[in-house]
C-alpha cells in the first residue's frame, strides 16, 4: 500500500450536529466528501497518530465502503489500531461500550440513526470521544472551522481490509481487530439484568415480540433475547439488517412500527412488544393494548430500576431532555434524588454520567439509557423492561395503572412536521420568538397563557451554556407546549411540537391522550398561525 496526500477544498454545508454530519447517502458519495469530513475530524482531535478508535456503523447503503475509506484515513494519518465490527456492523450502544471497555481514544460511527437507508435516502459520520459519548460542542465546532480550511488529506491506496472474518489484520502500519459485534455488548446486558428472572418468565409462557426493522439490532435482539433468555424462535421480526432496511423507515414508533402496533393492539396480542431503530439506539415499547410514551418509559424506568441488579442500590439522579415531559421529575422527588433538564441531544447527558450526577438519561424522541454507556440504548431499555416484568409479575398496563395512581400522568404527544421549507420553519420560529415576551396573560383558543421562554441551560459541571434550545410556552391547567427545529434531517427542516399536560390521576377518569390534549393542539396552532404560514394542515408524524 502506498501513502498519498490528496489535494482538496473546503466543502459547504459540513456542519455536524447534534449527532454527526447527516446528508442524502449521494452527498457523501461524492468525491472528497466523506474524506474531507474525517480529515477534518481527526484535525478537531488532534490528529490520530499513535491513536486507537473505534468504527463501525447500522449497515446502512455505503456503509462498508466508508468503513473501508476511513481505514485506509486512519493508516494514512498514523494510528496504531482500529477496531471494527465484523462485517462494518456496530450499534451505537456497542460501539461506545467498545471505546470505554478499550479504552480507546474515540470512535467513528457511521449511522444517520432512525432515517431510512438507501443510495436515495441518508447516511451520517459522527465522532465519540474516549468517554464513549459524541462529541462535544467544542469539539464539533473545531471539526466545522476545520472543514472550512482543509486543503489536502491523507489516505492509504489500494488494497482493504478483510471485514468478514474475526480476528487481527494489517492495513499498512495499523492493526485492525475485527470483532464480533454483540459479543462483547451481550456480556454486558448479562452483567446489568437477572437474566435468570427474564428466562423464568419467558418459561412460564410470557410472550413478546420485538420489531428490529432490518436494522442494526436484529443480531443482538437474536443472541439476547432468543439465545441467552430463550425467547422462542421467530419472536424478533425483521432481525436481517439491509442496507435499505427493507424499505421501510427505522424509526421505533406507532406509525412506522405499525405492524407491530396493530399486532399489539389486536385481541391476539402478544404480552410485550417492542423495537429500536437503524443504529439501536432508540426504543419502542408496548405492552397489550397499550402503547408506552418515551417519557412514561423514562419515569416508570427510574421508579423501578432497582429491581435490576445494576440498579439495586438505588440511582444517583435522572435527566432527561428539555423536550420529554416532566414525568420523571415527579419520580426523582419522590425518590430524593436530583433531577436535570437538558437540550436534546445525547451528548448533553455526557457530563452528567461521567461526574455521577445521573444514572438514567432520556428523551422524548424514544432514547433511553444508563451510565453503562455514553449513549442511549434501545435493548437496554427493553430487557430492563423485562427485568421489572418478571419481577412485578403484572402486565405493561397495570404497571401504567398504578404509575399514574401514584405519580399522577403527564399526558403526552409530538408532532413531526417534515421536510417544511426552510423559510417557512425559520418564520414560524421567528415569528414566536418575537412574541415570547409579551405572551403572558394572553388566551388563545381556551388556553391563557402564563409564561413563555427560550430554552438556555447551564453546564452544572463544566459551566458551558447552550442558549437557543427551544422555544416554551406554558398554560393554565398544566400545559406546556415546545417548538423546535429538528436537527436529525437532511431535507428542508422538521418542526417539532410538542405537547404535554399533567393531571391528578383521580382528575382523568380514562381520559385519553388525543382528548386530553385537543385544547393545546388548537391554542398552539392559533398562537402560531402554523397553517397559514406552512400550509400544513396535518403532521406527517404523531407519537
Amino acid at each position: 500500500m502506498k501513502l498519498e496526500t490528496v489535494t482538496t477544498t473546503p466543502i459547504e454545508g459540513q456542519k455536524p450536529g447534534t449527532s454527526g454530519l447527516r446528508k442524502k447517502t449521494r452527498v457523501f458519495m461524492q468525491p472528497h466528501y466523506l474524506e474531507n469530513f474525517v480529515q477534518s475530524v481527526f484535525t478537531a482531535i488532534g490528529g490520530v497518530e499513535a491513536k486507537t478508535l473505534v468504527v463501525g456503523g447500522d449497515g446502512r447503503f455505503f456503509n462498508v465502503e466508508a468503513i473501508q475509506t476511513i481505514l485506509k484515513m486512519a493508516a494514512a494519518n498514523g494510528a496504531s489500531k482500529v477496531i471494527v465490527g465484523q462485517n462494518g456492523l456496530l450499534s451505537t450502544p456497542a460501539a461506545s461500550h467498545l471505546i470505554r471497555k478499550n479504552k480507546t481514544d474515540g470512535g467513528l460511527i457511521l449511522s444517520a440513526s432512525h432515517n431510512p437507508g438507501g443510495i436515495d435516502e441518508d447516511f451520517g459520520v459522527k465522532f465519540n470521544g474516549a468517554n464513549g459519548g459524541p462529541a462535544v460542542e467544542t469539539v464539533t465546532d473545531a471539526m466545522f472551522a476545520a472543514t472550512q480550511t482543509i486543503t489536502e488529506y491523507k489516505i492509504m491506496s489500494g488494497g482493504a481490509a478483510d471485514l468478514g472474518t474475526v480476528g487481527t489484520t494489517q492495513l499498512g502500519e495499523m492493526v485492525v481487530q475485527v470483532v464480533d459485534p454483540v459479543e462483547d455488548y451481550a456480556a454486558l446486558m448479562e452483567t446489568l439484568f437477572d437474566f435468570g428472572a427474564i428466562r423464568a418468565l419467558f418459561a412460564d409462557g410470557f410472550t413478546m415480540r420485538f420489531d428490529a426493522m432490518h436494522a442494526v439490532t436484529g443480531p443482538y435482539a437474536k443472541a439476547i433475547l432468543e439465545g441467552a433468555l430463550g425467547l422462542p424462535e421467530g419472536s424478533v421480526l425483521n432481525a436481517v439488517p439491509l442496507p435499505d432496511f427493507g424499505g421501510g423507515h427505522p424509526d421505533p414508533n406507532p406509525v412506522w412500527a405499525k405492524p407491530l402496533m396493530d399486532e399489539m393492539m389486536s385481541q391476539d396480542a402478544p404480552d410485550f412488544g417492542a423495537a429500536s431503530d437503524g443504529d439501536g439506539d432508540r426504543n419502542m415499547v408496548l405492552g397489550r393494548g397499550i402503547y408506552v410514551t418515551p417519557s412514561d418509559s423514562l419515569a416508570v424506568l427510574a421508579a423501578n430500576a432497582h429491581l435490576a441488579p445494576a440498579y439495586a442500590s438505588g440511582l444517583a439522579g435522572v435527566a432527561r431532555s428539555m423536550p420529554t415531559s416532566g414525568a420523571s421529575d415527579r419520580v426523582a422527588e419522590k425518590l430524593g434524588i436530583a433531577s436535570f433538564e437538558t437540550p436534546t441531544g445525547w451528548k448533553f447527558f455526557g457530563n452528567l454520567l461521567d461526574a455521577g450526577k445521573a444514572t438514567l438519561c432520556g428523551e422524548e424522541s424514544a432514547g433511553t439509557g444508563s451510565d453503562h454507556v455514553r449513549e442511549k440504548d434501545g435493548l437496554w431499555a427493553v430487557l430492563l423492561w423485562l427485568n421489572i416484568l418478571a419481577v412485578r409479575k403484572q402486565s405493561v398496563a397495570d404497571i401504567m395503572a398504578d404509575h399514574w395512581r401514584e405519580f399522577g400522568r403527564n399526558y403526552y404527544s409530538r408532532y413531526d412536521y417534515e421536510a417544511v421549507p426552510a423559510d417557512l420553519a425559520n418564520t414560524v420560529m421567528d415569528n414566536l420568538r418575537g412574541r415570547l415576551a409579551d405572551l403572558a396573560e394572553k388566551t388563545f383558543g381556551d388556553l391563557r397563557v402564563t409564561a413563555a421562554d427560550e430554552f438556555s441551560y447551564l453546564d452544572p459541571v463544566d459551566g458551558s451554556t447552550s442558549s437557543g434550545q427551544g422555544l416554551r410556552v406554558w398554560f393554565d391547567g398544566g400545559y406546556r407546549a415546545v417548538l423546535r427545529l429538528s436537527g436529525t434531517g437532511t431535507e428542508g427542516a422538521t418542526i417539532r411540537i410538542y405537547l404535554e399536560r399533567y393531571v391528578e390521576f383521580a382528575d382523568t377518569n380514562g381520559l385519553d391522550a388525543e382528548t386530553a390534549l385537543q385544547p393545546l393542539v388548537a391554542a398552539v396552532l392559533s398562537l402560531t398561525d402554523f397553517e397559514a404560514v406552512t400550509g400544513r394542515t396535518a403532521p406527517d408524524v404523531t407519537t
